[in-house]
């Protein structure tokens, strides 16, 4: 079942369709286990077996009926076929019925008993009723019906209370710091949907801390060499004044600045990303950012796309700076549309990544080779903010030129 409620609803209707059943087959087995005018006929023999025959006198018959009923302690009458009274025992009881083999008859004391003999006189008995407030007998009927209910129901609501226990003791173990806690999906209903957005909530977690572990090892290693170069520029920038000092100590700064705001900016993408999105021109951005770079040409048609377009530049700007740092000139970027894809391609004439490491370029603090340009975070947020957009970044070599950043966002 998808839903709940549903499985919850025809749980009571399979218990109260079992209550129905239940009645059915005892009244089915267990009243007709023999015709109920072959037991009249059988209770009549037997009844005329212990009475005086049709002939005898009033008294005899009286005293015969009222030695039956005392020692049956019930209420019993005699009526020749006719239906007139001959003897009678205990309270009142009202005549039979003028037709039939026999059955039920009901007067002002209640409900009796008839059936007629061979010789065609009619025996009346009533046992002893004891009054039963009608309350008890609701609350006795009640109560059947919700026993039987308890009884069907009971397996279903276990299974769903079940499932929700280990839920919780998920939830608990994931707040006491086990990430790695997940739940078993059981079923197609609300339940199983819940455990199911619990372990990709869970999943999510662990993937956000263990990134941002790394994230806080590795920066931590990338602050401290642009720190030790500070430290040491600003001591002998004391004792030589030295204006090129100065220069390499600025460069410093900005590079400490630049790796300070792509590990905020990281940081602040893999947690709850807010982009806001508008109406963007992708081959004027392009024009904007590649208006910064000498020996970087643009080609292209104008693509319309919905996106953030602060962390958009900064996607353009990254691949530019990569283009220059680890690249040759010249720099290409060639912004169109296939389909109902928006492509931005950005190629130099560098040798491109090798074919090992095309995907581990895109991995926070990686570094080809070794180099020790850069933080190795810039494409690392490229495809951050590709697939933040429901894009994604990719190497895409072509034979002629090897390096070549693909990234593809999807049009307006």
């Amino acid at each position: 079942m998808r839903h709940l409620y549903q499985k919850i609803y025809l749980t009571i209707i399979a218990s109260l369709l079992l209550v129905v059943l239940v009645a059915g087959t005892v009244w089915r087995f267990g009243g007709d286990r023999m015709p109920i005018a072959q037991a009249f006929e059988m209770a009549g023999e037997i009844a005329a077996a212990a009475l005086p025959h049709d002939g005898a006198s009033p008294a005899a018959q009286q005293q015969a009926i009222e030695r039956i009923a005392q020692r049956l302690k019930i209420d019993l009458a005699l009526f020749d076929a006719a239906l007139r009274p001959i003897a009678s025992s205990g309270r009142p009881l009202p005549p039979p019925p003028r037709s039939g083999p026999g059955g039920w008859v009901y007067g002002p004391l209640g409900s009796a008993w008839s059936f007629r003999l061979p010789d065609g006189r009619w025996i009346v008995a009533r046992a002893p009723v004891r009054h039963r407030n009608p309350a008890v007998n609701l609350i006795l009927f009640l109560g059947g019906i919700a026993l039987a209910v308890a009884l069907a129901a009971y397996p279903v609501v276990r299974g769903l209370t079940r499932r929700i226990e280990r839920l919780q003791a998920g939830v608990e173990t994931l707040g006491a710091g086990h990430l790695a806690a997940r739940v078993k999906v059981e079923g197609r209903d609300e339940v199983a949907r819940l455990a199911a957005s619990f372990n990709r909530a869970a999943a999510r977690i662990e993937e956000l801390v263990g990134a941002h572990r790394l994230l806080l090892a590795n920066a931590s290693h990338e602050l401290r060499t642009p720190l030790s170069r500070l430290r040491l520029g600003l001591e002998l920038y004391e004792h030589k004044q030295d204006p090129k000092l100065k220069a390499e100590l600025a460069r410093d700064i900005a590079e400490l600045d630049l790796l300070i705001d792509e590990i905020l900016l990281t940081s602040r993408l893999d947690a709850v990303p807010a982009l806001h999105l508008e109406p963007i021109d992708l081959l004027g951005i392009a024009a904007e950012e590649c208006a910064h770079y000498e020996e970087c040409t643009l080609s292209g048609e104008p693509v319309a796309i919905r996106g953030d377009a602060r962390i958009l530049r900064r996607l353009i700007r990254n691949l530019l700076d990569n283009a220059r740092r680890h690249g040759a000139p010249p720099v290409t970027v060639r912004v169109g549309r296939e389909g109902a894809t928006a492509v931005i391609e950005v190629t130099d004439a560098g040798r491109g990544v090798p074919e090992a490491e095309r995907d581990q370029v895109f991995t926070p603090f990686h570094r080809l080779g070794g180099e020790s340009k850069g933080a190795g975070l810039g494409l690392a947020l490229v495809r951050q903010i590709a697939r933040l957009h429901g894009g994604d970044a990719v190497v895409a070599p072509r034979a002629d030129q090897p390096s070549c950043f693909r990234v593809t966002l999807p049009a307006a």
